[in-house]
Formats: structure tokens, C-alpha cells, sequence
């Protein structure tokens, strides 16, 4: 279970009743020949590894709204740091809440390697959109020159922390990239049904 209450959407019992020839269960658990990779992902792997996915990004944004809270507004650069670098773990942070619990399609239920992918891809596009003025963010001020600087900056090492991945990670990222082009918009539908679970999640957040 994520912080905020949000179930697995998998759990074992819903497990059990699907008839997909591409879940099956050994020793070490149920596991899924995954959709993108075809790689055996067990779920509570998969769930493990969102917790603390989600744990890091929480514990890294209490950081540094500490230190947004503590530094002087006239240094102004430091500033923009820290709010670049809270864009990337808000789009770490939606990508989880969205395919956590998602319940009907097993296509989000992937490898840490291949979910770092997702997101990495996700955090480029929506840094564009940023840059073209095209999405509101609370993290952007009026004039994000230098926001968008560092976020340009320092997208890459701050999801390599957040994952917890090794430094040549990335590096694998191409081999996915024709899997995940094919299953985009599976994604991008899972993503548009959880808009609501996420305006709740919001609403608990901000009462």
C-alpha cells in the first residue's frame, strides 16, 4: 500500500481468477511474462519497488520544500534548483499514483528498468510542454528561464536517485523505446482513467 492509502490494483486474490496465459506462479510468487519486455515481473516485486519509489520522491520533496522554505529569495538560481527539481519527482510521483492500483490492464506491471524508461520519457515530454508555456505548473514562476535550466540540467540524475538505479541505466533505454512507442497508448489510457483517483489523492492532499 502506497502512503496515501491507494491499494495494489493487483492483489493476489484478483490474481488467482484471471485466465491470462501470461501470468503464472513458481516459488517465488505470482509473476507476469510482462507486456513491454515479456520478462518475468513478479507483482510483489513490482509493488515493492513502487513503495519505494514513492517513499524516496516524498522523502526527497519534504527536503526540499524545507529548504525552498529556509533560502533567501534573493538567491534566486538555488531557487529555481529546487523547484526544477521537484517537477521531476511530481512526474515520478503521478506516474506511480497512476499505475499502482491500476486493476484492468496488465500492461503497467513492468521491470524497474523499464518503468525508469517510462518515466524518463514522460518527464522529456512534459519539460517540453513546460517550455512551450503549453501545461501550468505550481513549480514554474512567472519567468522559469532558470526552472527549466536545471531541469534541462539535472532530470537524468535525479531519476537515477529516485530509482535507486545505477549510473548506466539510461544507457538501456533505446532497447524499450520501440516496445513502449507500441504500447503508448494503452499507457496514455491508463493514465486518462486514473485522472480521478488523482484529483482525489489531490483533494486528501490539500483538504
Amino acid at each position: 500500500m502506497l502512503s496515501n492509502g491507494i491499494a495494489a490494483g493487483f492483489t493476489e486474490q484478483k490474481l488467482r481468477l484471471l485466465s491470462d496465459p501470461r501470468v503464472g506462479g513458481d516459488e517465488g510468487g505470482i509473476y507476469i511474462l510482462s507486456v513491454n519486455e515479456s520478462v518475468k515481473v513478479y507483482f510483489s516485486d513490482y509493488y515493492h519497488f513502487l513503495e519505494q519509489v514513492e517513499k524516496r520522491c516524498l522523502e526527497d520533496k519534504r527536503a526540499l520544500n524545507a529548504k525552498l522554505a529556509a533560502t533567501d529569495p534573493k538567491m534566486s538560481e538555488t531557487i529555481a534548483y529546487y523547484r526544477a527539481r521537484k517537477v521531476v519527482v511530481d512526474v515520478v510521483l503521478k506516474t506511480v499514483y497512476a499505475f499502482y492500483p491500476e486493476t484492468s490492464n496488465l500492461a503497467v506491471v513492468m521491470s524497474p528498468w523499464c518503468f525508469g524508461t517510462v518515466v524518463l520519457e514522460r518527464v522529456e515530454i512534459y519539460k517540453e510542454r513546460l517550455a512551450k508555456g503549453e501545461t501550468p505548473d505550481p513549480n514554474i514562476p512567472d519567468f522559469p528561464f532558470f526552472v527549466l535550466k536545471y531541469v534541462e540540467e539535472i532530470y537524468k540524475k535525479a531519476l537515477l536517485e529516485l530509482f535507486d538505479f545505477p549510473e548506466k541505466a539510461f544507457s538501456m533505454r533505446w532497447q524499450y523505446t520501440e516496445l513502449l512507442k507500441r504500447y503508448s497508448k494503452v499507457l496514455s489510457n491508463v493514465t486518462t482513467s486514473l485522472q480521478n483517483i488523482l484529483s482525489i489523492v489531490k483533494k486528501e492532499k490539500n483538504p
